[in-house]
């Protein structure tokens, strides 16, 4: 299979927690045969590792999803306990970037090609879309409130409006793209064909987010909007309209997962789907 790649083009990726080492296998690669796409969106997981991609840092997204997981063990219940977030976002988000494993702002201001990273506003429960290339803090606000998980993580913030990850609202934004005359799209998803997340209305525990009752409609909705994407994908993908990228069968790991046996696994299948897709490059 062979997509060309036009001034229309796009690249979506899914979020999907610790399942995103999937896209950073497929970034990879594209990396390596120096693939890029005038537009790229980014969910939540998506969002982390799309930035590595726009700033040509090949390798960086797995050496922090999988190399410093298994240094740092930055998931976990008792980062929940202690700082009430299920992942360690000062390390994450301001040792990592800054110190560890740094990223190169400069490269991805230089960068020509657009990026876009999807929160959800708390109070409207919609999505909101955000591109910013010149202010740091302002980059590590967006991606950070794209990644900030409903229910495990706290509520953050991009401009003094509160946000919650993206995918509540928006988790494949194919419809985005194309409102933006990118029609031409790659969809990186990180779950197999087939997959449907379960059926009706999602329940919403009361003690959450009772003063934001549209976020709460949308965290009801969010499996039968997710479906409805996935559906409206598969239909778009069997018409030729668009192309997917996905792990080829049900996968093992979690959101949340901790296993770096697995997610190395994840990851090299993610490569190898990849390194399938031929590009002609614009």
């Amino acid at each position: 299979m062979s997509v060309t790649l036009t001034p229309q083009s796009a690249l979506i990726l899914e979020g999907g927690g610790m399942r995103g080492v999937f896209t950073c296998g497929v970034l990879d690669s594209l990396m390596d045969r120096g693939i890029r796409f005038p537009y790229t969106i980014g969910v939540s997981a998506g969002a982390c590792n799309g930035l590595s991609y726009m700033s040509h840092q090949r390798g960086r997204a797995k050496y922090s999803n999988i190399d410093m997981l298994d240094k740092y063990h930055y998931i976990g219940i008792k980062h929940l306990i202690l700082k009430g977030n299920i992942m360690d976002f000062d390390l994450l988000f301001d040792t990592f970037p800054n110190s560890i494993i740094p990223y190169d702002y400069e490269a991805y201001s230089a960068n020509e090609s657009r990026f876009e990273m999807v929160t959800t506003n708390i109070a409207t429960g919609k999505a909101e879309y955000f591109e910013e290339k010149r202010d740091p803090k302002r980059i590590i606000d967006i991606v950070k409130a794209s990644s900030s998980l409903p229910y495990v993580c706290p509520i953050a913030e991009v401009d003094g409006t509160k946000m919650l990850d993206g995918g509540i609202a928006d988790s494949i934004p194919t419809q985005r793209a194309r409102d933006l005359g990118y029609t031409n799209q790659v969809v990186v998803l990180t779950r197999n064909k087939g997959y449907r997340k379960p059926e009706g209305r999602s329940f919403v525990p009361p003690l959450f987010y009772h003063r934001y009752p549209a976020l709460r409609e949308a965290l009801a909705m969010r499996n039968t909007i997710y479906n409805q994407q996935i559906t409206e994908v598969e239909r778009l993908e069997a018409c030729g309209d668009i192309t997917v990228i996905r792990p080829e069968r049900p996968i093992e790991v979690g959101r949340m997962e901790r296993d770096t046996r697995k997610l190395l696994a994840l990851y090299e299948e993610g490569y190898a789907c990849a390194e399938r897709l031929a590009f002609n490059a614009l």
